[in-house]
């Protein structure tokens, strides 16, 4: 029996050392294989160049500075190698005396590893006049890696720069959502670099390399080019861009010039700020004191910017007011002021407006045919139509983070504040006020739906590389409200062309055009006071924000020019000179036909 039990276990080991000796041999010599192929073939990953933006003439209006990136070779910390870290960073420093030494060595301990057999960058941009010079002394030394590296450029400085936005340097979140980014090492922060950021930034390519025991190339077995260079036309002029942005010199607003299909034209918000600074970074001194003026110039305040639109909404609401519970014949009896609940409600005239209709109530801005006229339809009605046309809601312009503002009703008050709604609130709601928010490229959208009876869906990009963009139009109008639009842009025609028009003593424009002021209260006139002050005798942060937006030819409806300016005070006052001169240069730049100008006629 025991020598069976040996000869048992004898057996048994081989037959086991047998079974193993096939495995290793034959079972996973796919795995090894794969495990020698890894040792043995090196990819590497190319990165795209970002594409071009340029407006709809073809200038160009982000661009890549041509530049390079300098690489160090890994492990060199290390004791044995240490000597020669120190010797090329010092090297280095003293042909780029440019070069800040002790962020290099920053840049290059943060990545160096006993895992991280790749170089390291620890310059990410020095531009091609700086390096030239010196490029075959660096080319020469085995430990470096000098690479093309192209850097964002704004040839424009702040001209757009809320629009075109900007390109900075990707931190940890943006990599965890795009591993692409590790490679590429900068990604679109705001506007257009942001929205369009995927199509832009393109896609790597790659080489295949065989390499030997010490990590050097020995043959390059496969290669695909990255796919980049890609180009964004935007539906931008810079030229009248800049023609805007010389108008708001030391002004605070927002424009937009739009054409009635949604395309954008020119659109500003102001101030702006150069984009070049976030490119390569600024100091926290200057962001601070950026970050903390009073004008928000890091606000894009066409879409981020909330506004009490004051009476530019009159014509919707008179719109509705004449398709559900009134006729076009109502008038009222505007003598100034409405008593209500233990408070007066003014119109802005002193003397009141007297026997008022539709037609005369937006010509000249009636307060008190709003009032008496919403008392009649409420609140839920008029909340409801002014969603509709497009204000409380986003306009789904190609940007982000686009905000949606406040059309205040009895269930947004109950939501959000959990408080009942007053008739009086009602009233501030029909001139644009209380709760009102609206943002400018909104109130621009709102004016394209007046002019056409099409509501238009803003965008700034016209060709995404060989794709044009399809413009959108909704239909939001009922057959009531379509029959009676022409009553709207007659009286919008008679606010720029009446002499009694709140806009037409401040207009010079050579087309005709049709529009809407507004004036909209930035801090409440107190009950107990009996005589409004003028705008220009209040504290400039107290003033009213300035509206006026308008569509042209009037015969023949192409674009829409808003202009909003902050403190402004009258509307018509504030900005009739800008929008006429806006359309004035539209006519130069050939955008708007010769025959609409009327001082040739």
């Amino acid at each position: 029996m025991k020598i069976k039990f040996i000869l048992f276990v004898f057996i048994s080991i081989w037959m086991a050392l047998i079974v193993r000796v096939f495995f290793l041999a034959v079972e996973s010599n796919s795995y090894y294989e794969k495990l020698s192929i890894n040792n043995t073939i090196k990819r590497e990953e190319i990165a795209p160049v970002r594409g071009e933006i340029v407006d709809i003439k073809n200038r160009p209006i982000a661009v890549n500075k041509l530049g390079f990136k300098i690489q160090l070779k890994p492990h060199l910390r290390f004791k044995k190698n240490l000597p020669i870290f120190h010797q090329e960073i010092d090297n280095l420093v003293k042909l780029l005396p440019q070069l800040d030494k002790e962020k290099i060595i920053k840049r290059y301990v943060k990545k160096d590893s006993y895992y991280n057999h790749n170089f390291i960058d620890i310059v990410h941009f020095i531009s091609y006049e700086d390096i030239i010079s010196v490029y075959a002394k660096l080319n020469l030394r085995e430990n470096l890696k000098i690479v093309s590296a192209p850097k964002r450029f704004y040839p424009y400085n702040e001209i757009g720069a809320h629009i075109i936005g900007y390109v900075s340097r990707a931190n940890k979140k943006d990599v965890e959502n795009d591993s692409l980014l590790d490679l590429i090492g900068s990604t679109g922060k705001t506007g257009v670099e942001k929205q369009y950021n995927t199509f832009l930034q393109g896609e790597a390519g790659y080489r295949e390399i065989k390499i030997n025991a010490k990590n050097q190339e020995i043959q390059e077995i496969s290669y695909k080019s990255a796919k980049e260079h890609r180009k964004l036309t935007l539906g931008l002029d810079i030229e009248l861009q800049k023609y805007i942005a010389k108008m708001f010199e030391n002004k605070e607003g927002a424009v937009v010039v739009m054409d009635v299909n949604g395309s954008i034209l020119s659109a500003g918000s102001f101030p702006g700020y150069d984009l070049n600074i976030f490119v390569s970074g600024m100091s926290h001194k200057v962001y601070d004191e950026m970050a903390e003026d009073l004008a928000h110039p890091f606000t894009n305040k066409l879409i981020n910017g909330l506004f009490p639109p004051g009476s530019t909404i009159k014509t919707g609401l008179g719109l509705l007011y004449i398709t559900t519970d009134l006729t076009e014949q109502w008038e009222v009896d505007c003598k100034s002021h409405l008593p209500l609940g233990g408070r007066v409600f003014r119109c802005w005239k002193k003397k009141g407006h007297r026997k008022t209709n539709l037609v005369k109530a937006i010509r000249e801005s009636c307060d008190d045919y709003f009032y008496k006229g919403s008392m009649i339809v409420g609140n839920e009605k008029m909340s409801e139509a002014l969603s509709r046309y497009g204000l409380g809601t986003k306009t789904g312009v190609d940007l982000p983070n686009e905000f949606v503002g406040v059309v205040p009703s009895r269930e947004w008050k109950m939501k959000k504040y959990n408080r009942r709604w007053s008739l009086g609130e009602t009233l501030n709601t029909s001139i644009g006020q209380g709760d009102f928010l609206v943002t400018p490229l909104q109130i621009a959208q709102f004016t394209a739906l007046m002019a056409t009876g099409k509501l238009p869906t803003p965008h700034l990009a016209k060709q995404i590389g060989k794709e044009v963009y399809e413009t959108q139009l909704k239909d939001v109008f009922n057959e009531k409200e379509k029959e009676k639009l022409p009553l709207i842009q007659k009286a919008m025609y008679e606010v720029c062309n009446y002499p009694q028009g709140t806009a037409t003593h401040y207009l010079s424009s050579d087309v005709t055009i049709a529009g809407k002021t507004g004036t909209a209260q930035v801090v409440a006139i107190k009950q107990d006071i009996k005589k409004r002050r003028l705008e220009h005798e209040i504290a400039y942060y107290n003033r009213s924000h300035a509206w006026l937006t308008s569509y042209g030819p009037y015969e023949n409806p192409k674009y829409i020019v808003m202009a909003m300016v902050e403190h402004g005070g009258h509307g018509g006052e504030a900005a009739g000179k800008m929008v006429s001169d806006i359309y004035n240069k539209l006519l130069e730049l050939g955008y708007i036909d010769a025959r609409y100008n009327k001082s040739k006629k």
